[in-house]
């Protein structure tokens, strides 16, 4: 089961539109690029890292947003401009010394299917296109940009029997 395969996660690898961010892209009058991110799903990935879970993104869009986004969360592994996330995904591993098995992905379209079927626990969002959420191990409840990323932190951290020291540090 999904909750099995999250017990042994030690690595949550992103994609960016449609799961970090709710897929839309704006642009402005002065060619500038805009993006919206969750500081629910923000505050997910830090809780993960403090557990020991580090977390990676993998995009195939290259963005100087996303580079930011990721600094100011502390996500130093970032893949960009990759249209195949599976050779990705296992040059990523490869570099993390992590197994497959122990990788979780979360994407939410086609690009992602096969990391998403290759990684340990494939994870996806509420609004992802069929077919990755009939791959999926586990889907959220959210849409992705809305803090469908924080839904998967805690179902990896609770899993793995960390979600109450997780939570137990803000009270």
């Amino acid at each position: 089961t999904a909750k099995l395969k999250a017990e042994n996660v030690k690595l949550l690898v992103l994609d960016v539109d449609g799961v970090l961010t709710d897929g839309r892209i704006y642009y402005g009058n002065n060619d500038e690029e805009l993006k919206s991110f969750s500081i629910k799903d923000g505050l997910g990935i830090k809780m993960l890292q403090r557990a020991g879970i580090d977390v990676a993104i993998i995009t195939g869009r290259q963005s100087a947003i996303v580079t930011r986004r990721a600094a100011e969360l502390g996500i130093t592994d970032i893949i960009q401009g990759r249209e195949d996330k599976r050779i990705a995904l296992l040059e990523l591993c490869d570099r993390c010394k992590i197994d497959l098995e122990n990788c979780a992905y979360m994407g939410d379209d086609l690009p992602d299917l096969s990391a998403i079927t290759s990684a340990g626990l494939g994870l996806t969002v509420a609004d992802a296109s069929k077919p990755v959420l009939e791959a999926a191990d586990w889907h959220s409840q959210g849409c992705g940009g809305n803090g469908a990323v924080r839904e998967a932190s805690e179902f990896i951290l609770d899993a793995q029997g960390l979600l109450d020291s997780a939570v137990a540090q803000y009270r």
